[in-house]
């Protein structure tokens, strides 16, 4: 399972997960990677993926594509979230099985877990309870795939494993507000209003949410375990194990920024599941574990944010 000489196809190379896991790939010595950017391939046309896969031959496919919002995009556009993302899994995936790829790795998210599951979130909860309605179109999209991998490895006994990881951050992540992920909505946040004299900074909720966080290079390296080692399972959920109150994630940025102004918690916006942790029992099982603390990724991530402001630039229009 180690051969290094494996050729490689990293589906979304230029996105955070994909770009994380190549240079993950990279530093372990695998050279043989491929993969295109949206421009060169799209990823929502079939024959074009298909004559991709046949042209490069790829012994594993790595799908770290997708078309992500924040929750407010989310519902305003509904249908091309589920669509662009049930059209981008269902190519890659049937592209790979029709050009007998031998292993296929497929990121999930932990939307596709009901609202309501018990807590932690176990890999046999998913489809056993009705989903958040604020992400329902991505989640969708996501259980699609998952099914489709489940399918195949049960149907023509494919070596294609799931991987269902927490909430991601990391370099290369989306940080404009109007559409924010958490971590780098607040890194930006705090960082805009300590540029401008350490100014209030205003967050939805009363800070009393547990989340779970994972950094992407904790991903990019749970992949690599999959991709070297034979797993039981075709799904694993992938994350710490550990929750921590939004007001604790604030604060942890906030000291991360060098922001010295007040926190004003917006209690009209609160809402959501008080708590949403991930059973990660079935992966740790098979002996992996993540290894970077909450503040160790915060600091990586801001490091990387103040490289690349610039070009990030201001919120689209």
């Amino acid at each position: 399972m180690k051969n290094k000489d494996r050729k490689i196809y990293i589906a979304g190379h230029r996105g955070m997960v994909g770009s994380a896991v190549r240079l993950r790939l990279v530093e372990e010595g695998y050279k043989n990677l491929v993969g295109q950017s949206s421009d060169e391939l799209d990823l929502r046309d079939l024959p074009a993926v298909t004559a991709y896969m046949e042209r490069e031959k790829p012994d594993v496919v790595i799908v770290a594509a997708a078309k992500r919002r924040g929750i407010l995009s989310n519902n305003q556009h509904s249908y091309t979230i589920l669509s662009d993302n049930l059209a981008i899994q269902r190519n890659l995936i049937e592209a790979a099985h029709r050009n007998r790829v031998k292993h296929l790795i497929y990121m999930g998210n932990s939307s596709v877990y009901p609202k309501n599951a018990p807590q932690p979130l176990k890999e046999e909860s998913l489809l056993t309870g009705e989903l958040d309605s604020s992400k329902q179109w991505y989640a969708l999209a996501k259980i699609a795939g998952l099914k489709l991998c489940e399918a195949l490895r049960k149907q023509h006994r494919c070596d294609y494993v799931s991987l269902v990881p927490a909430n991601l951050y990391g370099p290369r992540d989306d940080f404009f507000l109007q559409r924010p992920h958490v971590v780098p909505g607040l890194i930006r946040k705090f960082d805009e209003a300590k540029e401008e004299g350490h100014l209030p900074v205003a967050l939805w909720g009363t800070g009393e949410a547990r989340r779970e966080f994972l950094f992407v290079e904790d991903l990019a390296d749970a992949i690599l375990f999959v991709l070297e080692h034979e797993v039981d399972y075709g799904l694993y959920n992938v994350s710490t194990g550990k929750t921590l109150t939004i007001l604790d994630l604030a604060e942890t940025i906030q000291r991360v920024v060098g922001h010295e102004g007040e926190i004003e918690w917006e209690q009209v916006m609160a809402g959501g599941t008080p708590t949403k942790q991930m059973d990660v029992s079935r992966l740790t099982d098979e002996g992996w574990t993540y290894s970077t603390e909450t503040e160790e990724g915060i600091r990586k991530t801001y490091e990387w944010y103040l490289k690349h402001r610039d070009e990030i630039g201001a919120e689209p229009a």
